[in-house]
């Protein structure tokens, strides 16, 4: 059997109200100390590029003298930083191990910069990339303690974090403790990350996991989802089967957040913020957390259940950027997580071994499969051709063979435009599956011993191999 390479998985948990005050303090002001040592990293590394970049002077198109540095690489190095920061009292307050992973990240941001000029020159992207930049001053950053300064006691529920020798002597608590993660051993644990948001401190434990492989999937199959608004995902199958992920109550929740903000705003300014405001946006944030999580779950639960081994998802690169829809409906979209979900669902497909294809879906809600209408690119259908389905109601169209749901023909022809590609047959699908499909409320249809099946069937699959 073929080595499975561990993956890397990621549970987060909320530690605001579930740890005490002398823990919540201290990981509050390591989270200081943390954002103070990435703006200093930050500053050293821009001010020694300034210093051997030269300057460029031209005059711009109105003839302006202008003077500005050229572009170029910025060469940094990870281990002359942690040389240059030790004696600094915020590297020497955090700890050693937790301020290496602080300067880490800023080498990190500096690399990619660097990969993004690089893809700017050669044309592969339209927009010039900056420097990164500093963080707000007073604010808060991710302290991330690796394994070595964790200790992670599974059975009786909760973690110990490492605490400086600095800091040690002030404090009247002897150990950090905070509650432990679930379902990984102490041996697969990566790193756990403190990580701060909308006022509140959560704890993210990084663990490595051997990735499940189901071993009855048939790569014959597929399921086109194509996302929407209220129609949050409908999913069609070469079974011949189809369903939609109901999307009302999400954007209900981002509605009543947008009336509850504007409302608090009135007559203050756009910049203000407050604990009201966080709490707000901390409970919204966790809902939409939570619905992702599930339709992600109810999408893998689906192709393993019916043993579907490829995923298409259709996708419209910077859909949301170029969106022009009205400041109502641009509204719903663009603040339904819809990116997020593809994400996840692509994750989670790809680590038991489903095949996850992403496709541009233009023209797929106006092409009628079932009149075998042409399916083109986007850009790319003449001017004279015309399609054969027609709009009645929204979401609604008449084809030649009666009336179908528009989002399930956009689902199946987001697989028709792969289909010769994954040698996949849409014989099975019919009339019938583009008329109904079975909807489903992510809020109260959905139980956890349904959103588990997903789980055992796989148990079963690994069983049986």
């Amino acid at each position: 059997m073929e080595d499975l390479k561990p993956n890397y998985q990621t549970q987060k948990i909320l530690l605001s109200g579930n740890v005490s005050d002398e823990t919540e303090s201290y990981l509050i002001w390591a989270c200081h100390l943390s954002n103070n040592l990435s703006n200093s990293t930050l500053f050293s590394v821009r001010q020694a590029h300034f210093a051997r970049c030269p300057r460029r002077e031209f005059f711009d198109k109105n003839d302006f003298y202008r003077s500005e540095f050229k572009d170029r690489y910025v060469s940094v190095s990870y281990a002359q930083l942690c040389k240059d920061f030790k004696f600094n009292h915020n590297y020497i307050g955090l700890g050693g191990q937790q301020a290496q992973q602080c300067i880490k990240s800023v080498v990190e941001s500096i690399q990619s910069y660097n990969q993004l000029l690089k893809k700017y020159w050669q044309k592969e992207i339209d927009i010039k990339p900056k420097l990164p930049n500093y963080r707000k001053s007073g604010g808060l950053n991710q302290v991330t303690f690796p394994s070595q300064a964790v200790t992670y006691n599974k059975y009786e529920g909760y973690c110990s974090l490492a605490i400086s020798n600095e800091a040690r002597p002030n404090l009247e608590i002897k150990k950090l403790i905070i509650p432990s993660g679930v379902d990984f051993k102490p041996e697969q644990l990566v790193e756990v990350r403190i990580t701060p948001s909308n006022g509140k401190l959560w704890a993210e434990y990084v663990y490595k996991s051997d990735k499940k492989q189901a071993n009855d999937l048939d790569y014959s199959q597929a399921i086109g989802l194509d996302p929407g608004v209220n129609n949050w995902l409908t999913g069609v199958s070469t079974l011949g089967k189809s369903f939609i992920l109901c999307g009302k109550k999400i954007k209900s929740i981002n509605q009543k957040y947008n009336k509850l903000v504007a409302k608090y705003k009135k007559g203050k300014s756009n910049f203000s913020w407050d604990s009201f405001l966080a709490n707000l946006t901390h409970k919204r944030n966790c809902q939409r957390r939570d619905v992702v999580n599930k339709a992600a779950r109810f999408i893998i639960n689906y192709c393993l259940v019916n043993k579907i081994g490829n995923i298409v998802f259709g996708w419209g690169k910077e859909i949301k950027q170029n969106s022009n829809l009205g400041k109502i409906n641009n509204q719903n979209f663009v603040a339904i997580p819809t990116a997020r979900l593809k994400k996840r669902i692509k994750e989670l497909a790809e680590a038991i071994g489903i095949k996850f294809i992403e496709t541009e879906e233009a023209y797929t809600s106006k092409s009628d499969y079932l009149a075998e209408d042409c399916l083109f690119k986007f850009g790319e259908k003449p001017e004279q051709y015309r399609f054969s389905v027609r709009r009645i109601t929204r979401g609604n169209y008449r084809s030649k063979f009666g009336i179908i749901c528009a989002d399930a023909l956009g689902a199946i022809n987001i697989i028709k435009k792969v289909a010769i590609q994954l040698g996949i047959s849409l014989v099975e699908v019919g009339r019938e599956s583009l008329i109904v499909p079975k909807r489903y409320d992510l809020f109260s249809n959905l139980k956890k011993l349904y959103r588990k099946r997903s789980e055992m069937v796989l148990r079963l699959s690994r069983s049986n191999a």
